[in-house]
């Protein structure tokens, strides 16, 4: 009988080398040094500033990870290193690989303490760490924006309610989907001035309205067809939940429709790896949780949702649309 091979476990455990590597590629500017065309390691050194020697390390990691090609000794970028970390894309992830390994990496190392003690790590957060950290995360939301806007048709709608999000960047995807839409952003006052720059950095502002209002309490009113509630879930408790979704069914017409996005733990034969994942970097950052998706489920249902259908966007979370009923 053939014995099982070791190869999964070893991947696991040496992952965060092939990460570290990632980080200081793009800290580099590897990836931008290729933008324009193939070149040699000695040719990507001189570009970036690096010694040949661990140029060449960096280049041949990201070539074993598919982020590279390597033709006849000259490195080249894959389609989505050229769109996501060459810097000509729409959405350069180099803020939130800096974010990962200035802020999240440094985190990790303290997760031994925080499984044995139930507690998140600390912080120890200035303002040059903090304007990593949301410089990062805000990037990384719009990544999650631009995934729902490939794979959700926004066509059918008219008025759109953006419920407690962090980034403006989902109602702005929609809107430029769909030009006949409205959205109405229902956020803390503290992102007033962020969502007013963003709308009018995207020539849509004339089709919004802002009302702040604290998430948790919030109660918007109105006929909405559309309901958005991004990033919401994880952070707040299962009470505050069940309340923000029963407001956010109150501002809907009969027939609307809701997307729920945020990372879920499921009852699958196989956990989706990325969200559990994220269940230990929320938690180990600030103690947020990553709930279950059969107890949302269950707020759904008893706030007047109805879930249709669940869409796993690449390299981000999972939004669960609803129907109200």
């Amino acid at each position: 009988m053939t014995k099982p091979a070791p190869d999964r476990i070893v991947d696991i455990a040496i992952g965060y080398m092939g990460a570290k590597q990632l980080f200081a590629a793009s800290r580099i500017g590897l990836f931008r040094a290729l933008a324009d065309g193939p070149r040699t390691a000695p040719e990507l050194a001189a570009a970036t500033g690096t010694g040949e020697q661990l140029t060449r390390i960096l280049a041949d990691a990201m070539n074993a990870r598919g982020l590279l090609e390597r033709t006849d000794g000259r490195y080249s970028l894959a389609e989505d290193a050229q769109e996501y970390l060459g810097g000509n894309g729409a959405t350069d992830l180099a803020p939130f690989l800096t974010f990962l390994n200035e802020i999240s990496y440094g985190h990790w190392l303290q997760f031994d303490t925080t499984v044995d003690s139930g507690k998140p790590g600390d912080l120890q957060m200035d303002e040059g760490r903090w304007a990593t950290f949301m410089a990062g995360v805000m990037r990384y939301n719009s990544l999650h924006a631009s995934m729902l806007a490939r794979a959700f048709d926004f066509s059918p709608y008219r008025s759109m309610l953006d419920l407690g999000g962090l980034s403006p960047e989902f109602a702005i995807g929609a809107l430029r989907a769909n030009p006949a839409l409205t959205a109405r952003f229902v956020f803390g006052p503290e992102s007033t001035q962020g969502i007013t720059d963003a709308v009018n950095a995207a020539g849509c502002a004339d089709r919004i309205s802002i009302d702040p209002a604290p998430t948790e309490s919030a109660e918007p009113g109105g006929e909405h067809d559309l309901v958005m509630v991004n990033h919401v879930v994880h952070r707040f408790t299962a009470e505050q939940n069940r309340k923000i979704l029963a407001n956010a069914r109150a501002a809907a017409g009969d027939g609307a429709t809701l997307l729920l996005l945020d990372f879920f733990l499921d009852d699958d034969e196989r956990q989706r790896p990325i969200d559990a994942l994220h269940a230990g970097e929320y938690f180990v950052i600030d103690g947020t949780v990553v709930y279950p998706e059969a107890e949302v489920r269950e707020w759904l249902d008893g706030a007047g949702w109805r879930v249709c259908d669940v869409l796993a966007l690449p390299g981000s979370p999972r939004v669960l649309v609803a129907d109200a009923v």
